[in-house]
């Protein structure tokens, strides 16, 4: 699996697979994932019940073109710290996150399975893309999505570079 990530389509659902190889310690990793101060460092603004059938609610912080976001209300389906986090909510179905030790890192293994329109293929392959990088770049250095100013451009360039054919 690459950094792009793989994509299968089916009739009423697709799964997107990202692996990141990432270089922390499981437990850094999974704090960035389950904690809300970090996870809107890379993410968005979150709320966390992290117990198994307790609630986490994402509020994405960047916007599209329209100005419009996204909140998922999500319930936690299985959990396993610092394994294993997987939720499940609207509009973006089941969120898998799963963790690996690798040497002296974590090998990170990210699913989703959603609905997604035709017309948003690209768009959620490129979010979620671009996501992975900013939870990459937070553990490396602690850089922050300044979300009001987000590098939009970033976005655009991994879309149009990765993605524009999907």
């Amino acid at each position: 699996m690459s950094r792009e990530g793989t994509a299968e389509f089916h009739p009423g659902h697709a799964i997107l697979r990202f692996e990141r190889r990432l270089a922390h310690a499981p437990e850094r990793v999974w704090a960035a994932i389950t904690e809300p101060g970090q996870i809107e460092a890379w993410w968005g603004r979150a709320t966390v019940d992290l117990t198994p059938g307790g609630t986490m609610r994402i509020e994405w912080l960047n916007t599209d073109e329209d100005a419009n976001s996204v909140t998922m209300p999500a319930t936690i389906t299985e959990l396993d710290p610092p394994r294993l986090l997987e939720i499940e909510g609207e509009p973006h179905g089941t969120l898998r996150f799963e963790l690996e030790p690798d040497g002296d890192g974590t090998l990170l293994r990210f699913t989703t399975r959603s609905q997604i329109p035709d017309e948003f293929r690209a768009k959620v392959l490129a979010g979620w893309h671009f996501h992975l990088d900013a939870l990459g770049d937070f553990l490396d250095d602690g850089r922050r999505i300044d979300w009001p100013n987000w590098p939009q451009d970033r976005w655009q360039a991994i879309h149009d570079s990765h993605y524009a054919g999907v």
